[in-house]
Parts: C-alpha cells; sequence; structure tokens
C-alpha cells in the first residue's frame, strides 16, 4: 500500500505541474464569497506551492504513524488504547493505523488536486472566478470521505475484540 501512496503522490505532483502550464504569469491563488479573485502570486511560485502542498501535507499525515511507533502508549489517543497498545497487539495496532492515515492521506492528496483543478478552472474566465458550486460539492465529498474514515476508525479500534 505504501508503494501505491507514493505512486499516488508522484502523480498529483505530475498533475499539478502539467495542468500548471495554461496558467497565466500571475495566477489568482485565493478566493473570497461568490468565487471572486482577492489573491494573487507568481505562477513560479504558485505550481511550487501547490506541488509543496500536494505532495507534502499528504505525506505529513502518512508519516505520522511513524512518530506513533516512537511514543509511549500513554501518549497515543486511541479508543481503549491499553488494550489495542498491550504488547501482543501493538505491532497490529500500529500497522492497522498506518494503513488508516495512508487512506486518508491519499484522500487528501486527492482533494488537494480537486482544489488546484478549480483554480485552473477558474482562469478560464476573465475576470477568473472560482466555481464555487464545485467548490462546495468538493469541500462535502472531502467531508464525507473524512466521516467514513472516522467511522472506520471508530469501528477498528472502538470496542475491544
Amino acid at each position: 500500500m505504501q508503494r501505491a501512496f507514493f505512486l499516488v503522490l508522484f502523480i498529483a505532483a505530475a498533475f499539478v505541474w502539467l495542468s500548471s502550464g495554461s496558467l497565466p504569469a500571475v495566477v489568482a491563488s485565493h478566493f473570497g464569497p461568490g468565487g471572486t479573485a482577492n489573491g494573487f502570486m507568481g505562477k513560479g511560485m504558485y505550481t511550487a506551492l501547490m506541488i509543496a502542498l500536494v505532495v507534502g501535507v499528504p505525506a505529513l499525515v502518512a508519516s505520522t504513524t511513524r512518530l506513533v511507533r516512537a511514543l509511549p502508549p500513554q501518549m497515543i489517543n486511541l479508543p481503549n488504547r491499553h488494550y489495542w497498545l498491550a504488547p501482543e497487539r501493538r505491532d497490529a495496532t500500529l500497522d492497522a493505523l498506518a494503513s488508516l492515515s495512508l487512506r486518508f492521506a491519499t484522500a487528501l492528496a486527492v482533494f488537494l488536486c480537486f482544489m488546484h483543478w478549480l483554480v485552473v478552472r477558474a482562469h478560464a474566465v476573465q475576470p477568473p472566478r472560482l466555481p464555487e458550486g464545485l467548490f462546495f460539492v468538493g469541500l462535502a465529498a472531502f467531508g464525507l470521505v473524512t466521516l467514513a474514515w472516522l467511522f472506520l476508525l471508530f469501528r477498528r479500534f472502538g470496542r475491544i475484540r
């Protein structure tokens, strides 16, 4: 699963790089109510920032489980942690958390690519205008994915087996 995650990050970075080619020299990078552009930056800076975000933020989320492996059990916030982090279950628990983290990090990378795509699409009109309807649909979809992820987390660790 880790290889698939790295492939997703590579594809996300390539998507941002390739799709940024159509952007103007000055990119509307922030939008207010009504989708109106109210923040701008150079194309190179925007592209570098978006690549850093679509790769860095999901990688940070995915790497947190490495930190958790080094923490003492009392510092890990997990339902029924004394049961799940008992020596005989600790490795399986941490592997399950790593898998769940990779899934959420993958969803986050896809969401960030979607947000970038909306910025690219906003520049199809002049002046640039973010398609708010699509923004809210994407935000709602990511919210539902997050809720589903939380459901899986609590289903896996919420009760003692």
